[in-house]
């Protein structure tokens, strides 16, 4: 791997301020996109690089065999069956009723999903495109059951990592793997492709406590439905769709969203934060402390034991 940004910590004074008392602004992305030169040896393909690098995303399909994506999927529907054993800071359910929505600390409550957590064909791809070790910031299972799964709304993941967990550079990354298929009827991952390449700083303080109401609906630090409007005009709208076992990689800023699921057939994805072990949380840059740690990594930011091989 060939990094072009050497591995260090930031200081020097916030670049991406937000939760503004007057309006939102747009600033210009301070940071890379990639952090590695591509050469041969990379994870991913040279035109897998441009496409991330221009949209903010990138599908991979086929890493799994059928038996690693059967194991993943019945650990998950084991996850759902009983959760009597998962911490209740850990376990947010559906709105007005007691459907597991989002199970917190993923890899704390699963062995195969911890396993899965530090796969090469995960973690050395989140390594190439940070330009760093990586650890884990955050890991959650989510579902979106059939008739009933609510939406989740426009944001970007790093507005919210910077001001209430304290991350100081755009240097993570998401992998969300999926653990049902994902057609654009039952509410997959939308993106506005490019949208990373702008910080939207946010209007609106921060209130205490904020993220026991935007866990279940998010309403500080997302934009406005006129700039929404706007960026969309411009870019488009992705959906990233497919069968379960594909993996969506997409940057810490790139603006995403997700539709509530009215079909029959429900949504579920494990979800992986990594982050460069040069870039972990410090104080909240817009909050008066910082969010619980089943939300954010707050120990010491250990490289993740990446390991190769089938897990079936």
């Amino acid at each position: 791997m060939n990094v072009v940004h050497p591995a260090k910590r930031f200081t020097g004074q916030d670049s991406y301020p937000t939760r503004l008392p007057d309006k939102e602004r747009i600033i210009a992305r301070q940071d890379p996109v990639i952090w590695s030169a591509w050469s041969e040896d990379a994870p991913i393909s040279l035109e897998e690089t441009r496409h991330y690098e221009e949209k903010g995303y990138l599908v991979r399909r086929d890493i799994f065999t059928a038996e690693e994506i059967r194991k993943l999927i019945d650990a998950s529907a084991n996850i759902r069956a009983d959760a009597s054993d998962i911490r209740s800071e850990d376990l947010v359910t559906e709105p007005g009723t007691n459907a597991v929505r989002t199970v917190f600390r993923l890899d704390d409550h699963s062995r195969i999903f911890a396993r899965l957590a530090r796969d090469a064909r995960l973690a050395d791809i989140a390594r190439f495109l940070l330009g760093d070790e990586v650890y884990l910031h955050q890991s959650r299972l989510n579902y979106k059951p059939g008739f009933t799964g609510k939406e989740f709304y426009w944001h970007s993941d790093f507005e919210t990592w910077h001001a209430e967990d304290g991350m100081p550079r755009m240097r993570a990354v998401s992998a969300s793997v999926l653990l049902t298929d994902n057609s654009q009827l039952n509410g997959p991952l939308m993106l506005i492709p490019g949208s990373h390449r702008k910080f939207i700083a946010c209007a609106g303080e921060t209130p205490q406590d904020n993220h026991k109401s935007s866990l279940m609906r998010q309403e500080i630090g997302v934009p406005s439905t006129g700039l929404l409007e706007k960026m969309a005009d411009e870019a488009g709208l992705d959906a990233a769709t497919g069968l379960a076992g594909t993996v969506i990689f997409f940057e810490c800023n790139t603006m995403h969203a997700s539709n509530g699921n009215v079909t029959p057939f429900p949504r579920s994805n494990a979800f992986f934060v990594y982050n460069a072990v040069s870039n972990a949380v410090d104080a909240p840059f817009a909050a008066s402390q910082p969010r619980p740690d089943f939300l954010a990594n707050r120990g010491v930011a250990k490289a993740l034991d990446i390991v190769t091989g089938s897990f079936a």
